[in-house]
């Protein structure tokens, strides 16, 4: 064979190849943009036969942003992806650290994919109480300390992360053991129904999009169906929250999420001026001076009777809502081992939320509506 027949047929073999990689280009267009509403958290965008799952904002002021491929068994993932952590779909084996991530494994009815969980007595849902008793739940240690020798035996497909401030140690331990790990950032959305979607985050792991979307619509209707129901009133009671811990009175910021649902529900939260999203942090006389004649107290702390607020301290008696008994708490509906309801369940239904605090403000516009989450205290 001469050179040039070698060139020639080289030359053949080569445009074969780009014209191969040009079809198998064209055959990745993108079926759907990403269709996140509300979350800044996460976004998603499929194509023909596998999806890009990008999740940020997983810490108060994270510039990171994590790439995860979600693909089929018989899907192929383009060379210039294959750098990124591919998860294959539907999961069927999986980790989650946070309570907030269990409502949403229910409402897609893959409950049972539930292996393991940390601090398994913070878990209030009646479903996976029963299966956390029938030992197809295991502990897996404490918060984001997780025992990594049962968490290998047990192999998951994933485990669902969260960080509060950065420290990820843990869960590159167990990458570099072989464990995929998905971060989640629910916790750090600023809007109600940012918290909500994070369903379609789990609708895309188990392939349930649609399912995930159903759940969240219906969620998001009812919700802007209660704020549509509060625009009938001019009335704004004056609102505070929070509680001393350790010699210092804990609130929501102004820009929080347990904020906004004062704001959403028409009430007048005496700190929404503050910046920020997280807590303030005030000694008990500046609380009281601004409190002292505001017509609620929605979310004391872990009080559960007007007696236990009395006996921790006597000079909570100095607030008119103490003295008129407008003191509403969500810590006294517990699950079977003493795990609030209210942390596991609210960012997923934040229209229950505020319908609760729209009745405690306004109940002539919520005439029939019990409360859900909040108990008068007596």
């Amino acid at each position: 064979m001469t050179l040039f027949q070698k060139a020639f047929i080289f030359s053949v073999f080569l445009f074969g190849l780009t014209q191969c990689k040009k079809t198998e280009h064209l055959t990745k267009a993108v079926v759907n943009e990403n269709e996140i509403q509300y979350a800044e958290g996460f976004s998603l965008v499929e194509y023909d036969d596998f999806s890009i799952l990008k999740v940020k904002n997983t810490y108060p002021d994270s510039n990171e942003t994590f790439t995860y491929i979600l693909h089929k068994n018989s899907s192929i993932i383009p060379d210039s992806l294959r750098h990124f952590i591919p998860i294959e779909i539907p999961i069927q084996k999986i980790i989650v650290t946070s309570t907030t991530h269990i409502p949403s494994l229910e409402m897609l009815g893959v409950e049972n994919t539930l292996i393991a969980f940390p601090s398994l007595k913070y878990i209030s849902s009646e479903t996976t109480r029963e299966r956390i008793d029938q030992g197809k739940v295991r502990e897996i240690g404490k918060k984001q300390y997780l025992n990594t020798e049962v968490i290998l035996d047990l192999n998951p497909d994933i485990i669902i992360g969260y960080s509060v401030d950065g420290d990820l140690k843990t869960y590159s331990n167990l990458e570099k053991n072989g464990q995929k790990i998905i971060y989640n950032s629910d916790w750090t959305e600023k809007t109600p129904l940012g918290k909500a979607e994070w369903i379609k985050f789990f609708g895309a792991l188990y392939d349930k999009k649609e399912k995930a979307n159903t759940e969240f619509e219906t969620i998001a209707k009812s919700y802007n169906k209660a704020l549509e129901l509060v625009k009938k009133t001019d009335l704004k009671p004056s609102v505070f929250a929070g509680a001393i811990y350790k010699d210092q009175w804990y609130l929501p910021q102004g820009e929080s999420w347990a904020a906004l649902f004062f704001k959403e529900a028409n009430g007048n939260y005496l700190w929404s001026d503050t910046q920020g999203t997280g807590s303030l942090s005030l000694s008990f006389e500046s609380v009281l001076d601004k409190a002292k004649d505001a017509d609620f107290w929605i979310g004391p702390g872990q009080f559960t009777s007007i007696d236990e607020i009395l006996k921790d301290n006597p000079n909570y008696k100095y607030f008119k809502a103490v003295e008129t008994k407008n003191v509403y708490s969500f810590s006294s509906k517990k699950g079977k081992t003493g795990g609030v309801i209210y942390y596991e369940l609210a960012p997923n239904r934040p229209d229950l939320v505020l319908k609760d605090i729209i009745k405690i403000l306004h109940p002539e516009l919520l005439p029939n509506y019990e409360l859900f989450f909040f108990e008068q205290l007596q």
